[in-house]
């Protein structure tokens, strides 16, 4: 499909002849809409192919994809990430993201969860943070008590110069403990760039081993380099795993902290607790809402239905019209419900 009407029928008409000779082997994507608009309108170029609708992949499918290229992404990021993530990104993305199609949108949300930790990665951690803006406090302290202790009486002096003590003392153990820590943490941030450094060359050293015509070059990268990198790369991965500062695996939680920002609804606090939301869901709104216990239990079904899978997943949960005089609970009703399952 082209840009223009016009554009498409004079690349139609540069193909057709090689198409019809045999000379040329071509595959096509494009959407729908835009076969209609270009494709089908020139029935002698449209039968030169063979139609093949691809549908959009279920979540089995999804997680079959998204197992191929986590490599990929480890490499890029210089992460692990975990099979519990892609699980989550496959089954979340379809069930909250509307508007946008698998096995893209679990894509995306794995990207960007790893776009997250890696962006944290290389920011510096809280405890050193923590440790060194009390550090500026104390010294800001100290400056100012040893300035005064130079105006005050002899009464005085006495105390600001027990303070300066625990000032100093509270120091030096700082001083201690950051250095253990930055000492820690540029140790695992080198383990991790070395990580990213060495699956880099991994997938490197693979391509050349498949695409060099030199087979004593290629058997020297498939049988000695690759494997020995890639038990260099396992040894870091398991140092990895006992980091302490430094998180490095992506896991379902991260994913559910993206979808979470993407949609507005807390994904987290849904997961965690969620059939034993659903299962108190219309005693909790009874809580708020007295009597209308008919109103209730219609929701409250409709609801568990729809979560046990048992309703249509693309259709609503459920339309509702709640009627009554001034004062009877319907918009309490609505805001418990969007309290439960919202937390709005």
């Amino acid at each position: 499909a082209g840009a223009t009407e016009k554009g498409a029928m004079d690349a139609a008409n540069i193909l057709k002849p090689m198409l019809s000779r045999g000379e040329l082997r071509c595959i096509g994507a494009t959407t729908l809409e835009e076969y209609r608009k270009y494709v089908e309108k020139d029935p002698a170029f449209e039968r030169r192919f063979q139609q093949v609708y691809v549908s959009e992949p279920s979540v089995e499918d999804t997680l079959y994809i998204l197992r191929g290229i986590r490599e990929k992404y480890e490499n890029h990021y210089g992460l692990t990430i975990t099979d519990s993530a892609l699980v989550s990104a496959a089954t979340l993305s379809k069930r909250y993201i509307n508007g946008r199609f698998l096995p893209d949108k679990a894509i995306d949300l794995v990207d960007e969860a790893c776009a997250t930790l890696f962006t944290q990665k290389n920011s510096q951690p809280e405890e050193i943070d923590r440790l060194e803006r009390r550090e500026t406090q104390i010294n800001v302290e100290k400056i100012a008590l040893e300035r005064e202790v130079k105006e005050t009486d002899e009464e005085h002096k006495k105390v600001i110069e027990e303070r300066l003590k625990e000032i100093e003392k509270e120091m030096s153990e700082n001083k201690e403990k950051l250095t253990k820590l930055r000492i820690n943490y540029e140790k695992e941030k080198g383990g991790s760039e070395e990580m990213k450094e060495l699956a880099t060359k991994i997938e490197s050293m693979k391509h050349k081993a498949e695409s060099t015509k030199d087979l004593e070059v290629a058997a020297d990268l498939k049988y000695y380099a690759i494997p020995e990198a890639e038990k260099r790369l396992a040894e870091l991965k398991k140092q990895n795993k006992e980091t302490t500062m430094i998180s490095l695996q992506v896991t379902a939680t991260q994913i559910e902290e993206v979808v979470s920002r993407w949609t507005g609804i807390p994904v987290t606090k849904m997961n965690q607790s969620e059939k034993a939301r659903l299962l108190n869901l219309e005693s909790e709104i009874h809580k708020r809402v007295i009597g209308q216990d008919e109103a209730v239990t219609a929701v409250s079904d409709a609801i568990i239905r729809s979560r046990g899978g048992l309703g249509n997943e693309k259709r609503p949960i459920g339309s509702f019209m709640f009627l009554g005089p001034s004062g009877v609970g319907k918009t309490e009703l609505a805001k418990a419900l969007a309290a439960e399952l919202f937390d709005q």
